[in-house]
């Protein structure tokens, strides 16, 4: 995309009937080391607010050997954010998978809030979302579920404080990662429908400022 406002086929998208700010997203050229080219990547602010830049995959089968591969950078981080509390669950930048999962291995608990909200939101909700976050305080590599739902679970790919200025490359086999958060209620990786770069503040009510580049998914490598 050129630089300026984020054109098809992404969109930005908040919760539903959302009453607080959505994140800002737009393209700007930014240069991955000194001396290189500059490249157009996704600024993302977030000042105490809520919102997701989507992009829809079509339900994308991936094997267990499936690469995602991105870099981003921190220029500001959020403060108070802690992924373990609810007053706390926010995230300065995140990479997030969304996968149409069946409900038949869910507790039937888990799969009637799930029917309500769909119901309420008159949207398809994702049974199982993998989000990658940067967190300030657990350390890289760390799992956990989303204190809100256990249909969203986190994984710590970057930790620590903002670094202005400073990429940072990573990759991850998102369906081996996807069965070990979600294993316990399937044994197959479900197609993926959507992945999204988001970032919200909407419990802490913070600010933040982040780069996203280069994502690209690569479903089948051996």
């Amino acid at each position: 995309m050129a630089a300026g406002a984020v054109a098809a086929p992404w969109r930005i998208v908040g919760l539903p009937k959302q009453t607080m700010p959505l994140t800002r997203f737009d393209i700007v050229t930014e240069a991955s080391a000194v001396g290189a080219a500059s490249a157009a990547v996704v600024r993302v602010m977030v000042d105490g607010s809520y919102g997701n830049l989507a992009f829809d995959t079509g339900g994308v089968q991936l094997s267990q050997q499936a690469l995602l591969r991105w870099r981003w950078r921190l220029d500001q981080g959020l403060n108070g954010s802690d992924l373990r509390r609810k007053d706390g669950d926010d995230s300065p930048v995140k990479i997030c998978a969304l996968f149409d999962m069946e409900l038949s291995g869910m507790s039937l608990g888990e799969q009637s809030r799930l029917r309500f909200a769909r119901a309420l939101t008159g949207e398809h909700l994702p049974a199982a979302t993998l989000c990658y976050v940067w967190d300030r305080l657990l350390p890289a590599g760390t799992e956990l579920p989303n204190v809100f739902s256990a249909r969203v679970r986190y994984v710590v790919a970057s930790s620590g404080a903002a670094r202005p200025g400073q990429w940072v490359e990573l990759e991850r086999r998102v369906g081996a990662d996807f069965l070990r958060a979600f294993g316990h209620e399937t044994r197959q990786i479900p197609p993926l429908i959507a992945l999204v770069v988001g970032a919200d503040a909407d419990n802490t009510g913070a600010r933040s400022l982040a780069f996203v580049g280069d994502l690209m998914l690569a479903p089948q490598r051996p």
